[in-house]
């Protein structure tokens, strides 16, 4: 057997994906090693499945912290980082979060220039996509039921803030946030036919 036989039996370490190597250098830098671990061939990688691991670090200065770079973590997606939901709540609050960005919409587009020339036009010039999206939304707030149900979950899905800063602002264990964001996901998913009444 030849010496380049042997050396390509002797099996290939797999180059990392070159955004988690990237992830694993900045990490180890700033000293945040907490969500890394040693995999079959001794190499740091992100710990796969951990809401740390999701998060994303971004550094300034061409990504060199040693230069003068400065490290930004760009937060998690709630409705993704919290592996525990089900398909369909997580579909229910991806549409919820739609309309709600969709309604917001009003005074950012222009309208278009048949809609200026069209003075019986309803709405007084929004659009009929920002207007039924803000009908669809307001809806499915109503479907919520209850204040407290509507503000965590208009907090955690529409403006992505995190389930404990929104615990912590109530003043209660992230468990109580958690469990009334399952509740209202529950109760959009039934709003909107992805799910049966129990």
């Amino acid at each position: 057997m030849s010496k380049k036989a042997a050396r390509s039996a002797k099996p290939q370490t797999p180059k990392l994906p070159k955004g988690e190597a990237e992830q694993v250098r900045i990490r180890r830098e700033v000293g945040h090693d907490f969500a890394l671990r040693d995999d079959e061939f001794g190499r740091k990688r992100l710990a796969t499945g951990t809401s740390e691991a999701r998060r994303v670090y971004e550094v300034s200065n061409d990504g060199h912290t040693s230069t003068g770079g400065i490290v930004r973590v760009r937060s998690i997606d709630p409705l993704l980082g919290i592996t525990s939901l089900s398909r369909q709540q997580r579909e229910a609050g991806l549409r919820y979060r739609e309309d709600f960005r969709a309604s917001q919409q009003a005074d950012i587009k222009p309208m278009r220039w048949s809609e200026r020339v069209d003075g019986d036009r309803t709405g007084g010039g929004i659009t009929d996509s920002v207007l039924n999206a803000g009908r669809s939304h307001a809806a499915a707030t109503r479907a919520l039921g209850h204040w407290e149900v509507v503000d965590v979950v208009r907090k955690i899905v529409c403006l992505e803030q995190s389930v404990r800063g929104v615990a912590g602002e109530m003043s209660e264990g992230r468990d109580v946030a958690a469990k009334l964001l399952r509740i209202g996901l529950d109760l959009l998913a039934m709003h909107y036919g992805m799910m049966m009444r129990r």
